[in-house]
């Protein structure tokens, strides 16, 4: 006898996978399965098995056989069978004990106490109604076709709602077969360079995402790091760097340093641009979250055939709907669809669909107005303490975004994180973002999120944050 399925209408549950190629007869090796099914939890207490007949015709038994089985687990106490609500798992007066974790699988580390890393929203603001409703609008207004295999450039109806979203919100000039959708800055990068429509060297921002460094490394791309001060990066350095023609830039909001480019370095890195036949990627990190100052429209603006402009909702929504997009010059399009296939393998149609809706119907507008206005408060709470706490920390960084970075005397940072790490605190020292090519001084500091704690445990977080601070030089 084989290895048999069981998948009966009338069970009104899961599958079953029984394990009947054992030795015996054919009663006592089902009573067996069964039996086991239920010790070691596969068959929960209340669940609805089969009736004979449908059992039966399913493994290619004798209905008597199944019958018999069942009544023997009854006896024993296994099942219970009443009339008209057919035979079902008994309940078990201990729990059935957790299947056995491996011994050489490492048990995952406890969450921290206080979670001030950078980049993460608020979870628990999630518009779930709204998206919701979105997504019952869309899925009614879909044609057939949205169901079948995807077109890599993205639906079509998301592209329509970014192209009008993007000229409003961020200066961007572009039209829908010029947008394809990606599931997020990465995988931008990934199809980009990992797809040979750019290739290296790189100018970088000194300090940044050390992920996003080792993405490029893993497809052979040299990044050669820009200088930064308190008006961005240096542009003026990419004249001088031999075989550079593309250049990598966060305009709207350094990461993490904070601080838009200066309008002057803007028109420098466009100028070097198009002298050199480059393109600058611009990725509109926290380009929606503003607190004290006017907005800053995108780079792509001023020029959009020397400009990939990348953006997502890992910031605005959620990082889980993995839904981001690329806004390309005319000639990048075609390498750009090459690279990524013709299916659609990386951001769900559904997904896709329901954030359309939600753009165009005004709800995301009014979500991110509303994160700006708490994400603000968070912020404020954040500098009276540190004014209140220790007025010898800088907080810097801080018109724009979800993080702060704190400026520390210098040596310290090393034993603050540290400090942090002791007493479950999760944030970054800004050594974690240098290039390791960087020649600009070191600066010592703290990277913290003022975004993702929960709203009821955000003042024990800066509460906390304050505690490992760092003493003032001469102070003990």
């Amino acid at each position: 006898m084989t290895e048999s399925w069981v998948n009966s209408a009338e069970r009104l549950g899961s599958d079953l996978h029984l394990d009947l190629a054992r030795p015996g007869s054919r009663r006592a090796v089902l009573t067996g399965a069964l039996r086991e099914a239920v010790r070691d939890g596969r068959l929960a207490p209340g669940t609805r098995l089969p009736s004979y007949r449908s059992l039966a015709a399913d493994l290619g038994l004798a209905r008597n056989t199944v019958a018999d089985a069942y009544a023997e687990l009854v006896a024993e106490g296994w099942l219970i069978a009443r009339q008209g609500s057919g035979t079902r798992v008994a309940p078990r007066t201990e729990p059935v004990p957790p299947p056995q974790v491996p011994k050489a699988a490492a048990p995952r580390p406890a969450p921290p106490a206080h979670d001030l890393q950078q980049g993460q929203p608020d979870a628990s603001s999630f518009p779930r109604s709204a998206w919701l409703a979105a997504a019952r609008r869309a899925f009614a207004a879909a044609p057939n076709e949205a169901f079948g295999p995807g077109d890599p450039r993205g639906r079509p109806e998301l592209r329509r709602a970014l192209t009008e979203y993007l000229a409003r919100a961020r200066g961007v000039r572009t039209s829908p077969d010029r947008i394809v959708v990606c599931s997020g800055f990465a995988h931008a990068l990934r199809l980009i360079f990992g797809g040979r429509v750019l290739h290296g060297p790189l100018a970088v921002e000194s300090y940044g995402l050390a992920f996003h460094r080792a993405i490029l490394a893993a497809a052979s791309v040299r990044t050669v790091p820009l200088a930064l001060d308190a008006d961005g990066a240096r542009t003026a350095e990419l004249a001088g760097l031999t075989g550079v023609r593309a250049a990598l830039l966060t305009p709207a909001h350094q990461f993490p340093t904070g601080g838009p480019l200066h309008p002057e370095r803007r028109v420098t890195a466009l100028d070097w641009a198009r002298t050199r036949g480059g393109v600058i990627l611009e990725d509109d990190y926290d380009g929606e979250f503003r607190y004290d100052r006017e907005p800053v429209g995108a780079v792509q603006g001023l020029d959009p055939d020397r400009v990939v402009y990348i953006g997502s909702v890992s910031k605005s929504l959620s990082p889980a709907l993995r839904l981001g997009w690329m806004v390309l010059p005319e000639h990048l399009v075609p390498a750009v669809l090459d690279a990524k296939g013709r299916r659609e393998a990386w951001a769900g149609v559904t997904d896709q669909l329901t954030l359309a809706d939600f753009i165009a119907s005004g709800h995301y507008d009014r979500h991110v107005r509303r994160m700006r206005q708490r994400y603000r408060a968070r912020r404020d709470r954040l500098v009276a303490a540190l004014t209140a706490r220790a007025p010898h920390i800088t907080p810097t960084g801080i018109a724009a975004g979800l993080h702060a970075v704190l400026r520390l005397p210098p040596g310290t940072e090393r034993s603050t994180v540290e400090a942090a790490a002791e007493r479950s605190i999760a944030l970054d020292g800004l050594a974690d973002f240098r290039h390791p090519d960087a020649t600009m001084p070191v600066q010592d500091g703290l990277v913290v999120g003022y975004a993702a704690p929960p709203n009821h445990g955000y003042a024990q977080a800066v509460e906390a944050l304050c505690r490992i601070l760092p003493p003032a030089p001469g102070e003990h």
